[in-house]
């Protein structure tokens, strides 16, 4: 029941932007929405969610991570509701920012209670693999499901499908898991302050990718929007170096276990945004692919995402947690690299990329979680979790700039033409080739930081694989 709750609460994180773009063309007709307008009906709800999880988070290991996860549930299922009532562009994009606040309560509580429900490291990988693979099957089927859906119903519909799981991760959490302990708690007052100045950060390191996308890098816009981040991410290191009560103890995060399981993830992070960006141009606008044929070539990293949970028990049971986590991560470099080097000369290449950069992704996504609540004492846990959502989310916003932002430097004209001149294609490809083998500097420099990070780390015995210890796997 727990679980149940708890991977419901993953499949509305992972659903819910997937399935809402295919009807993004419809809902711009319906609401007369502008570009502009239409762009932040999605966009709305990725900075929302990142911005608030480290604030939400702490709030969560001080009253309750139950607690908090309940009562976002409950907005998530009247947010929904709302969808049926709305008019104009405008409330759609009030729902969605209610929506992304929803998900920054709920998101990171399902990664710590679920760390919570068992003891044994190998037991809370494999719940975490349940979880995970709920959550990307509906990421796979979420468009396609979407558009069966529009044939025949309103786009409306598409929102409205969070009212029944929200219920039922409701019931599933308020039945399966107890109340937060007193001991596990965090009794120290919120840092108001820290918490501003983080949930700013993150909104102006999320809001800028989409700047140097859309304005392009000739503009000051995005750059000025990096220099407030920037400018921000100091005050906030030197808030919580001061503080009596820091939102976010950075001597915690600097424990190994904490920071080499960050850099993991926002390495694979990177790389899939990254890598999605540049194939998805490159086999449409390049190789002169329909849409349709292109959501087929995209099939490797799909296939691998959902079947690669298989993998994941095993491998750690075989190298153990911290291998498991550097061996993936490698894994994504390496995918990065032959795209970087190869994806130019045909699609074999491209769907080893993908795949090889799935497969990382797909371990790195349970285990560099897993270990950064390894490290943090059980009163931190949420903000934990929160903490590996926004390294996702930001490096997903960074991976995308990077690579739109050297395909504008590089190209002359406009990308979107139908026609291209040899110069442009010639341009397009060295475009692609620059911006994978950027991506794969920057990949491989967190991977490495994070493998000298967790050499610091003392190997722990082997995670439990008695028979009792897969007798109570199996049961969740």
């Amino acid at each position: 029941m727990a679980l149940a709750g708890l991977s419901a609460v993953f499949l509305f994180e992972m659903l819910d932007n997937s399935i809402l773009n295919v009807a993004l063309p419809t809902i711009g007709r319906e609401l007369s929405a502008s570009t502009t307008v239409l762009q932040w009906v999605t966009g709305v709800y990725a900075v929302v969610f990142g911005s608030l999880m480290l604030a939400l988070g702490a709030l969560a290991d001080r009253v309750g991570r139950r607690r908090v996860m309940l009562v976002g549930l409950v907005l998530l299922g009247v947010a929904s509701l709302a969808t049926a009532f709305v008019t104009t562009a405008e409330q759609l994009v009030a729902v969605r920012a209610a929506t992304g606040v929803a998900a920054a309560m709920t998101t990171p509580g399902s990664l710590a209670l679920a760390f919570r429900l068992f003891d044994a490291d190998g037991l809370r990988v494999r719940a975490t693999t349940l979880i995970s693979t709920v959550g990307l099957i509906g990421l796979a089927v979420g468009p396609t499901a979407g558009g069966f859906v529009l044939a025949f119903a309103p786009w409306q519909v598409l929102l409205l499908v969070n009212v029944p799981i929200a219920a039922l991760a409701f019931i599933g959490i308020r039945r399966g898991i107890p109340a937060d302990k007193a001991d596990e708690l965090h009794r120290d007052p919120v840092d108001g302050a820290g918490a501003l100045l983080g949930s700013v950060t993150i909104a102006l390191t999320l809001v800028a990718p989409t700047l140097f996308v859309g304005a392009g890098a000739a503009s000051p816009l995005p750059w000025l929007t990096t220099a407030a981040a920037v400018v921000m991410a100091v005050l906030f290191v030197v808030r919580e170096r001061s503080a009596r009560c820091p939102l976010l103890d950075l001597e915690l995060v600097a424990r190994p276990l904490v920071s080499s399981g960050l850099a993991f993830k926002a390495a694979a992070a990177l790389a899939t945004a990254g890598l999605g960006y540049l194939v998805t141009l490159q086999l449409q606008l390049d190789w002169g692919w329909t849409p349709a044929q292109a959501a087929l070539g995209m099939l490797p990293q799909v296939a691998v995402l959902i079947a690669g949970g298989a993998l994941v028990g095993p491998l750690v049971t075989r190298v153990g947690l911290d291998k498991a986590a550097r061996l993936s991560a490698g894994a994504v470099v390496c995918g990065l690299a032959v795209y970087g080097l190869l994806g130019r000369f045909g699609y074999v290449w491209v769907a080893l990329a993908l795949a090889l950069v799935a497969a990382g992704m797909r371990v790195v996504g349970v285990v560099a979680g897993t270990n950064v609540m390894r490290g943090l004492p059980a009163n931190r846990t949420t903000i934990g979790a929160a903490l590996v959502d926004t390294a996702g989310e930001v490096s997903t916003g960074i991976g995308i700039a990077v690579s739109g932002t050297i395909l504008a430097a590089l190209f002359t004209g406009d990308v979107a033409t139908s026609s291209w001149s040899t110069d442009q294609t010639a341009e397009f490809r060295e475009a692609v080739t620059s911006a994978g083998l950027a991506l794969t500097f920057l990949a491989g420099t967190l991977v490495g930081w994070g493998i000298i990070r967790a050499r610091r780390i003392t190997d722990g015995p082997t995670p439990s694989t008695s028979p009792a210890a897969d007798a109570e796997a199996d049961s969740v």
